[in-house]
């Protein structure tokens, strides 16, 4: 594990609750929405990557979705979310890794990554992490993925990030995924600042 890259992580959220972190939402709208549109079944294994602190996992539970998996780098995160959760957390599997070194057990019919990838500006990680999805997703799976806009912002939690379009982010991930939609979203920071992302749903041939 990038010991900078977790170390930078744990200090994010000892410093802040998650409802003042910068990406915080209060309700995961357009996650949901392209969730619904690949139609998983109650019993579909879903990865929510970056997910620690975001409230996804609470909506998926209360939709009846049975075999959710969580992974954050940080522990910290995913501490949050399980005391928020409370005995329903014991119905989630919790993963603390870094994304680009994660060997999943089994494969996921849902990858959903909310900025985790726009935060990969090393070429070589984002090698690693179309690698692990590639060895994680299963043929016929699905890809949801959101990432700051081309016109979004160039920093987030005093790091660079890469700036993503649906051509962009297809050169990154190959031929492989076919877009099934894309939609673009003005999310509204805790401090009251506007953020353009851009979410991608994509198909594994």
């Amino acid at each position: 594990m990038d010991s900078s890259r977790k170390k930078h992580w744990e200090n994010v959220y000892e410093q802040k609750k998650p409802s003042e972190v910068s990406w915080y939402q209060v309700n995961p709208a357009v996650s949901l929405e392209f969730i619904t549109l690949a139609k998983p079944d109650n019993a579909a294994k879903i990865i929510d990557v970056g997910g620690g602190v975001s409230v996804l996992v609470d909506e998926l539970l209360e939709k009846g979705y049975r075999d959710l998996t969580v992974l954050d780098i940080s522990s910290r995160a995913i501490q949050y979310a399980r005391e928020r959760l409370g005995r329903r957390a014991e119905n989630v599997c919790w993963i603390e890794a870094d994304v680009t070194e994660y060997v999943a057990p089994y494969p996921f019919d849902l990858w959903h990554d909310r900025a985790v990838f726009h935060f990969l500006t090393d070429p070589s990680d984002r090698k690693k992490y179309v690698e692990v999805l590639q060895n994680s997703l299963k043929r016929g799976g699905h890809l949801i993925i959101a990432a700051f806009a081309i016109d979004g912002p160039t920093r987030c939690s005093g790091l660079d990030i890469e700036q993503y379009d649906a051509e962009k982010l297809q050169n990154e991930l190959g031929s492989e995924f076919l877009l099934m939609e894309e939609k673009q979203e003005i999310h509204v920071t805790p401090a009251s600042k506007e953020q353009k992302f851009g979410f991608f749903r994509f198909m594994r041939k």
